[in-house]
């Protein structure tokens, strides 16, 4: 049951994301200008607030109608002439274009503003979002998550915005979300947590005497699933650490790689059990560090190399210089579409795979379960990192990468709506079978039970493990498609 809390809850600001109900572009001042010229502006531009940048696009200060109409009653007849620069306020608060809408909320909840500066990977100011806005989005207070975990200050204050997760999955799916767009609530929730974590324990070096500021630019990735934005109840941590330094800088970013892993531990997203974390020393490099390791990943694709390209290739910076982890991401893509060996060897993997059906469509289960991971999710998944690595495509979602691909005319219109249909179905199945397990006091994992399937359920599942199991084929028919042809 969802509880009482939850119901009748407002999904919007689970489903849209800030760049979509964003005012863009981010209307500017000199802070030179005077505060009539400021209120001329806002009143052409019909906006209610205005902002200072600097060279770099990135916000210096804010000013609010608010702030003008204070300066007029303070100031009275000598407001108009006055330096805008007396009455900007710093730092500016900010929210990501790619955040959800409730993290908005949230942050004007949290710091009791009713503007926020919108910013894009390189931190520039490209938008505004007000209260004014978002008024009609608003939903329950127990909710915001995001910027709860935002307001985190340690391990404890993490965890607690962690366990809403279940209940805020259960709600969703009930108010009609596709199980795709769940995902992404909760990817962007753990999303969150690593990014503040990174920020404590960045703070916590930096206060240590014995360590002090980082010592060159850097960034921590999330991989796999938390970097396609798939993420489900059961998470554990696949991170990595990628910086400007040199090898003798390796120890502060050891340090901080052991205890961002620590803190995220005791916050409830587990330590990796294969050792896909930063605070291993090979998941932790600097550029040209990872672009030799993605160079022999590349060149000598046996069973290690292609397991660990396959969790890593799916990488999205939360925190630091995101322009450093664009700069990997393009390289990646380039050198990858030309490794022809490296990508068979990786299609290769999908080969043994199949759908685990039996006699009259009946699902095949090992002690009750069966697992829709290994037999459904991992050959879509994997299947179209493949064709979008070999076409030379940087998005990282399975459902962005099978929409490239069509635009490409590499994947069939027919076959696109089967596949996202595939995906959804498998998804939403196994988030329900994690809520159930949690309910009842049992570890989530990626193995359903599927006597509680009613017969339409039954159905819709066969048909996703039949629609998965095609993979294999069409990246065969992928290859040939770009193969050149004999002259």
């Amino acid at each position: 049951m969802v509880p009482e809390s939850l119901r009748g809850l407002d999904s919007f600001p689970y489903r849209h994301r800030v760049r979509e109900v964003m005012r863009t572009p981010a209307v500017t001042v000199g802070p030179d200008c005077d505060l009539a010229t400021a209120a001329a502006v806002m009143l052409e531009q019909n906006v209610s607030a205005l902002f200072t940048i600097d060279a770099a696009g990135q916000a210096c200060g804010i000013i609010t109608e608010k702030d003008v109409l204070r300066a007029l009653t303070r100031l009275r007849d000598g407001a108009a002439v006055a330096p805008l620069a007396g009455f900007l306020s710093s730092p500016v608060a900010f929210v990501r274009e790619n955040a959800f809408v409730y993290m908005a909320l949230g942050r004007m909840d949290r710091l009791n503003i009713r503007h926020l500066a919108v910013i894009d990977g390189h931190e520039r100011v490209i938008g505004l979002v007000t209260a004014r806005d978002l008024l009609r989005l608003r939903a329950a207070e127990s909710l915001r998550i995001g910027d709860a975990v935002r307001a985190a200050t340690d391990a404890t204050g993490l965890a607690e915005a962690r366990t809403q997760l279940p209940q805020l999955v259960e709600s969703l799916l009930a108010e009609g979300l596709t199980a795709v767009q769940v995902a992404a609530v909760v990817s962007a929730v753990y999303a969150d947590m690593t990014r503040r974590a990174a920020q404590l324990t960045e703070s916590a070096l930096q206060a240590d005497p014995a360590f002090g500021p980082a010592p060159a630019r850097w960034t921590v990735l999330i991989l796999g699933s938390g970097g396609r934005g798939e993420s489900l109840l059961a998470p554990d941590q696949d991170n990595a650490i990628l910086h400007a330094g040199t090898e003798a800088d390796d120890p502060w970013f050891a340090e901080a790689g052991i205890r961002l892993s620590a803190l995220l531990d005791a916050a409830g997203i587990p330590f990796c059990k294969g050792g896909v974390m930063a605070s291993r020393p090979e998941w932790r490099h600097s550029l040209d560090g990872w672009r030799r390791q993605v160079g022999r990943w590349l060149e000598h694709p046996d069973p290690e190399s292609l397991l660990k390209a396959d969790i890593f290739f799916d990488f999205m910076p939360v925190f630091g210089d995101a322009g450093l982890a664009a700069t990997l991401r393009d390289e990646v893509t380039e050198r990858s579409r030309g490794a022809l060996s490296f990508l068979h060897g990786m299609a290769a993997h999908l080969d043994g795979i199949s759908p685990p059906v039996g006699l009259f469509g009946r699902l095949k289960t090992q002690q009750g379960r069966v697992d829709l991971k290994r037999h459904g999710l991992f050959p879509l998944v994997a299947g179209a990192r493949i064709m979008a690595l070999h076409q030379g495509i940087a998005a990282t979602a399975t459902a962005d990468r099978l929409l490239a691909l069509l635009q490409r005319q590499i994947l069939p219109e027919a076959d696109l709506k089967p596949l996202l249909a595939a995906q959804d179905c498998l998804i939403r199945v196994i988030l329900r079978q994690q809520g159930d397990d949690l309910r009842a006091g049992t570890v989530p994992g990626v193995r359903v039970d599927p006597s509680r399937f009613d017969r339409a359920d039954r159905a819709a599942v066969v048909s996703a493990v039949r629609q998965c199991a095609r993979l294999p084929q069409m990246l065969r028919d992928s290859f040939d498609r770009v193969r050149p042809r004999p002259r």
